[in-house]
């Protein structure tokens, strides 16, 4: 049985999950919206897989006799100052949902639940992954530059995201 404070900082990390997904999808939109379909993939893909860690959330705490309370969802950004910009908040973003997971495993430890404990280890290592293909994101959109034919170029290759 979780407690409840564990209880209560894995609903908003349920939450948080949540609202990364949603980011991702207004992301996909914005890459979307500049005729960019591999950025928009690769976003939309993001999303599902977002979608995946609340689930996987939500499951653990039903299965643990624990209840799930979902709360009202962040409103995401919207607008971009430019493809870079929304690379390097996808870095950010991941940087404070590695900061959050680690959190919780500090309470996990603390409460010694080790079961939970357990389950962010997976967390744990997906964030590691998630940080890895952000900078690289950011990195080659870094050195793409401004140049609209390398942009093109670019995105055309994050049409084979590989992952799926």
């Amino acid at each position: 049985m979780l407690s409840k404070t564990m209880q209560d900082a894995l609903n908003e990390q349920i939450n948080k999950e949540l609202y990364s997904a949603y980011l991702y999808l207004s992301m996909s939109a914005y890459f979307e919206s500049l005729s960019m379909p591999g950025s928009a993939k690769w976003m939309r893909a993001q999303h599902d897989e977002e979608h995946t860690h609340a689930n996987k959330i939500f499951d653990y705490v039903n299965d643990r006799g624990g209840r799930v309370v979902l709360k009202a969802i962040d409103a995401p950004q919207v607008e971009f100052k430019s493809p870079l910009a929304a690379w390097e908040m996808v870095l950010e973003h991941e940087r404070k949902v590695t900061a959050s997971i680690h959190k919780l495993y500090e309470l996990a430890l603390a409460e010694k639940d080790y079961a939970t404990q357990a389950m962010l280890k997976w967390f744990i290592d997906e964030q590691v992954e998630e940080e890895k293909n952000a900078m690289l994101m950011v990195e080659r959109f870094k050195q793409a530059g401004d140049n609209p034919a390398t942009l093109l170029i670019l995105d055309a290759h994050f049409t084979k995201r590989d992952d799926e």
